[in-house]
């Protein structure tokens, strides 16, 4: 017995399904496109940002069903760039969670009928509260609507949905808008890239904004290092000890005054008989590369790939040897 999909015109369903996805996407970027048309002569979005900026507490968005979904992502847009957010499920609200509603936080609630029984039943608890009322509908003589302090219409011409049922262009329109409003924030509070990094320690940017080359030198014991006056037979010593392929050579105050590298030995093999009446200081490199502990180890890697060194010295404000990094710390780290 063949199943279903063993009947299928593959041609057919292929030309069928990518035909409905363009037409899904047409329908969902003319409703951002009229959304952004909308805007030009529609304050509603500037002042609402503007209380977004002077509220003291958080901001609490809520919603439910996809509206709920939405809202949820909203909420984390918000958080993790610099505007203090969080969602709030507005039945679990009915039955407790409303405690974490204060009269400082601003309440963003999100119903594209602007009739959810689910939010209309908390809204007179949070008008009571006093703090701000933004909603987000589609309707704007809604209830909710009318309730609210600053309302941002979402409405559409048409949802893609063939049966122009499931929210799809009315559910991307507010997203699109949810962004618009934390970019806004954004720029406005001043946020870097630094502060992004800061709410993102896991990730990569976390890692290259966040990562100070002291966290990842070697210090102490590890550095590689042998006085001026050192002979190379020293210095090789000291390099195979320490296993970085290079040492320091510092001066009497601990002042890096050059560096030697596997690289310097293998060309001395072309050049020198007798190793042990070479001195470190004819073979050595003069004024070699150098950072400060506390630059961004993102700093460390752009030197060595501007110079094409895989090692570096790492000195304080005085000009005292404090570390040495390897590239390879750097990749153990994932700065890189």
């Amino acid at each position: 017995m063949l199943k279903a999909f063993d009947r299928i015109d593959m041609q057919a369903t292929t030309e069928r399904a990518v035909a409905l996805a363009r037409t899904t996407l047409q329908i969902e970027s003319d409703a951002i496109v009229a959304l952004h048309a909308r805007l030009a002569t529609d304050d509603s979005v500037g002042r609402a940002v503007a209380m977004l900026l002077q509220c003291k507490g958080r901001v609490v968005v809520s919603g439910i069903g996809k509206s709920g979904h939405i809202a949820r992502k909203i909420a984390a847009t918000l958080a993790s760039t610099g505007t203090p957010a969080l969602f709030v499920h507005p039945a679990e609200a009915a039955h407790g969670d409303l405690g974490m509603v204060t009269s400082d936080d601003a309440f963003i609630a999100i119903s594209y009928s602007g009739e959810s029984s689910e939010l209309m039943a908390i809204m007179p608890v949070v008008k009571r509260m006093g703090g701000v009322l933004i909603s987000m509908t589609g309707k704007p003589n809604s209830s909710l609507a009318q309730l609210a302090d600053v309302h941002l219409d979402i409405s559409v011409e048409k949802e893609a949905c063939p049966l122009n049922l499931a929210p799809t262009a009315s559910t991307t329109v507010t997203l699109a808008l949810g962004d618009a409003i934390a970019v806004a924030l954004l720029d406005l509070r001043g946020f870097k890239e630094e502060d992004f990094a800061r709410s993102h320690p896991g990730g990569a940017l976390g890692r290259r904004l966040l990562t100070h080359v002291h966290d990842v030198m070697r210090s102490g014991e590890r550095v590689p290092k042998v006085p001026v006056d050192a002979s190379l037979l020293q210095a090789l010593e000291e390099m195979t000890k320490k296993g970085m392929g290079m040492t320091a050579v510092v001066d009497a105050d601990n002042r890096p005054v050059g560096v030697f590298t596997d690289g310097d030995l293998r060309r001395m093999f072309e050049r020198v008989q007798d190793f042990t009446q070479v001195a470190i200081r004819d073979v050595m490199h003069a004024q070699p590369r150098s950072i400060a502990p506390e630059r961004l180890a993102v700093d460390a890697v752009a030197v060595m790939e501007q110079f094409r060194i895989n090692q570096m010295l790492v000195v304080d404000a005085d000009g005292k040897l404090v570390g040495a990094l390897h590239i390879h710390d750097l990749t153990q780290a994932k700065v890189i």
